[in-house]
């Protein structure tokens, strides 16, 4: 999911949240890495 920084924040966000997963566990769920994940929630 690449994109506006601010929607996939939000998004990641709830994901993570809602179902309990990891940052780890995300990033193939969205495609993107790690590093971003960590970048974009915090």
């Amino acid at each position: 999911m690449k994109g506006d920084p601010e929607e996939r924040a939000i998004a990641l966000g709830e994901y993570i949240v809602k179902i309990g997963e990891t940052v780890r566990n995300a990033t193939p769920v969205f495609g993107i890495s790690k590093s971003t994940v960590h970048t974009d929630v915090s």
